[in-house]
Parts: C-alpha cells; structure tokens; sequence
C-alpha cells in the first residue's frame, strides 16, 4: 500500500466572519491511499488557531502517518491521539478505500438519492445589511432551520435582526439557533441569555470560552436558553475525562465536528456518553471541502438524528471540489447525476 498526502488551501467566496475574526481561506490537507487497483482518499481538515493539533509539527506527523501506514487504521488512531484531524483524516482514507466507490462510503438511501437530511443554514458575521440580506437568502431558499453567528458586532444589532426573523416567521415556521463562539464573560453572560431567551431561540452554543467548566456548569442549570457545548469538546481525548466534563456541566446539547474530536470513532465515544446522560447532540461539519462534508453527512445519516444538522457549508468555497451534494429546500442531498470532478489517484 501507498500512502501519499498534498496540502489544499480553500478560498472563500467572500469573507466570512466569526467572533474570532474573519476568515478569507482554509488550509486542508488529503491523504490519499493506494492498495493494488483500489484507492481510497481522506481530508485531514485543521482549523488553524481552533484545532488542538494546530502544531508546528502537523505536517510532520502527517508525513509520518503515511510512512506507518501499513499499522492500520485502529493502530494508527491510537498513535494519532493528539491530532484529531489527521485520525479522521485516515478513517476516511480506510473507509474510502475498502469501499466499492472511494466516494461512497457508508450506503444508504442518501447516497442513492431516495432521502435527504435537514440542515441548518448558516448566517455569517458581517454589517448588519450583510447579515439581513444573508436571512432573506436562506429563507427563500427554503430553511427552516437559521443558525446565526453572534458576539462580534454590536449586540443590540444582533438582538434586531432576531427580532427581525421572529416578526416575519414564527418559532413553529422557523427554527433558531445562534452560536458565540465563546465571546461572552461569564459574568454577564446569564443577563445576555436571558435577553436571547425571548426570542424563542433553540438554542445557543458555547456562549463562553471553553475549559470554564464550574461557570458553564452555571449557566447550563441557571438558564433558560438550551446551551449546546461545540469548542468545550476539542481537546478531551480520555473517555473518562469526557464523560465526567458532560456529568460535571451538564449541557442540553453538544455539537460534534468529527474533524476535531476524532472522527467517526470519536463522534461514536462522544454520542454514546450523551445519549447516557440524557444530552441531546447534533453533527456539524467544519469546513471542509466536499470530501470531508461528503463523509460527515453520509456517516451522519446512518445514526437517523431527525434534527437539522450542520453540513450546508459545501458552497462556502471558489475552489471546492465538485461533488454530488446539493443544498435543495433545506435540505442535503446527493444527487447521482452529478460526478466527482477530481482525480486524486494519478
């Protein structure tokens, strides 16, 4: 077998901003395998400054993977440990190569286009005319299911354009959801919930920053806005530190981006801890290319969660990869009539 690995850098159509600033590209990185006459392919997909193994030493390790290749992929996860993107990133190559296709790898009645899975769209820091005309859009296209990013621009402007969704759409028509990315203090951020809370919102994720379990903890039993833990999972590699951060703070939901926890397996450790406790969860992609949402939303649609899921980020990119998903009505679909136009394998 030979495994080989090539850096791609995704360019945004146009700025996207977060509460940690404004993104403009997006690094990644494939491994791609090839065994005989099968190939398989994987994205070790890093989100440079969130990722825990944002490392100087990243592509080293990369380069090390695919010398060791021949150790498997449950040897190598538990070699990869630390690097979380590059564990998933070889589950992927494994599952693509031991597939019938390299680009279907779990089938089902997604991938032959006989059902679809409800996702969020995602509205994007920016002025507040930016943000408006970014709502109208995702509601013409069908959503039912808004996910807005808060925290980075005045907080009364963000408060208007909620009140703006909730004047034009009730929360039985659409359904809310608003993420901070860790940008409230603890100390003030129960009053800001409780200003969001009126608004009818699902839910928010991660109104702190991470790593303050007793202050989440807090919050999780004090508010009255479900709070769904998203960066508080990276880093926590031991199933017995996962599960007493979820017994200790308690969350409503968690959020589970396979490119920072670990992949499938550590999506499966993350979920079966939750489902023990009673917390609800749902999976997000983190901004792959097609490759890598391709393998989070076939993986995703196997474990039959009915709520929207955060995997409508295919469009994001002037350089993406052509695939056969297509955001339609609000949902994902794969449609068969489309072909991969890549060829990683020569």
């Amino acid at each position: 077998m030979i495994a080989k690995y090539h850096k791609h850098i995704l360019e945004f159509k146009r700025p996207s901003g977060t509460s940690r600033g404004v993104l403009k590209t997006k690094e990644t990185w494939f491994i791609t395998l090839i065994d005989g006459m099968k190939n398989g392919v994987g994205e070790c997909g890093i989100l440079r400054t969130l990722s825990i193994d944002d490392r100087s030493d990243y592509e080293e390790k990369l380069k090390w993977t695919c010398e060791h290749i021949h150790l498997g992929v449950d040897k190598l996860w538990e070699e990869l440990i630390e690097f979380p993107s590059i564990q998933f990133g070889v589950e992927m190559a494994f599952k693509s190569l031991h597939s019938d296709s390299p680009f279907v790898l779990f089938p089902s009645k997604f991938t032959l286009n006989q059902d679809d899975i409800s996702i969020n769209g995602l509205i994007w820091m920016g002025t507040k005319e930016f943000m408006r005309e970014q709502i109208v859009d995702k509601l013409n296209q069908g959503f039912n299911c808004i996910k807005m990013k808060i925290g980075a621009i005045d907080f009364e402007t963000e408060l208007n354009l909620l009140s703006y969704i909730r004047s034009q759409f009730s929360p039985e028509q659409i359904e809310l959801r608003v993420d901070a990315n860790g940008a409230f203090k603890p100390q003030n951020a129960l009053k800001i919930l409780d200003r969001l809370s009126i608004y009818d919102l699902h839910s928010i994720e991660q109104p702190i920053r991470q790593g303050q379990y007793e202050e989440m903890k807090n919050l999780c039993e004090k508010t009255r806005l479900p709070i769904a833990l998203d960066e508080e999972l990276i880093g926590v590699f031991d199933v017995t530190e996962k599960k007493k951060m979820l017994q200790t703070i308690q969350p409503q939901y968690i959020i589970l981006k396979p490119s920072l926890i670990g992949g499938f397996k550590g999506t499966m450790e993350w979920i079966s801890i939750a489902e023990d406790l009673n917390i609800g969860w749902w999976i997000t992609s983190a901004l792959e290319s097609n490759i890598g949402l391709n393998a989070i939303a076939q993986f995703t649609y196997t474990l039959q969660n009915k709520m929207p899921q955060g995997l409508g980020t295919g469009g994001l990119y002037t350089n993406n990869i052509d695939s056969p998903l297509v955001v339609d009505q609000g949902t994902l679909i794969y449609d068969q009539n489309k072909d991969w136009a890549i060829d990683f394998f020569n």
